[in-house]
């Protein structure tokens, strides 16, 4: 399994396409070496994750930096619950520097990764709780497999996950 594929961009961005919308997703190279990093490759290695931040520069959205995981979040092969005190600060944080909170992300023991029940009803309820002014929240899964492939990458709203296609 190497870490990427030969369909990214030129500097390692990967895009989205976010529905009919004419807007794109764009996950710069620092963000997806993360998602490299924490994959579930071996037996041990524990569930990861974190919050992703972006820039707007419509009709892209750049999500520049991915935070976690934290020495605080609970993590296990098949779970991972975050540190939502943290979580709160690293909102607080990364909106001082000029970036606003799009979503989540975690990983899959499966080679192509897939929500969960949980996975959305837990993105879904934090839409609903939420006080922003997106029209929903990313949610990343990273899988075993090489990306993009083995990445699910949607928008959340209140009800439903919608699954992007890339660009």
């Amino acid at each position: 399994m190497g870490p990427a594929t030969g369909r990214e961009s030129l500097g390692g961005v990967i895009s989205f396409d976010i529905g009919h919308s004419g807007q794109s997703l764009r996950f710069v190279a620092e963000v997806l070496q993360r998602f490299d990093s924490n994959r579930q490759t071996r037996f041990w290695h524990r569930e990861a994750g974190g919050l992703l931040f972006a820039r707007f520069d419509l009709p892209s959205i750049d999500v520049c930096e991915a935070t976690g995981p934290r020495p605080t979040d609970r993590r296990s092969r098949y779970s991972y619950r975050p540190d939502e005190k943290a979580e709160k600060a690293e909102i607080d944080a990364s909106f001082s520097r000029g970036l606003h909170f799009v979503g989540c992300w975690h990983t899959h023991p499966e080679d192509i990764a897939s929500p969960s029940t949980i996975d959305t009803r837990n993105i879904s309820d934090c839409v609903r709780r939420s006080q922003h002014a997106l029209n929903g929240f990313v949610m990343v899964i990273v899988g075993r497999a090489a990306r993009p492939d083995s990445m699910f990458v949607s928008i959340c709203d209140r009800s439903l996950v919608h699954q992007l296609a890339r660009s």
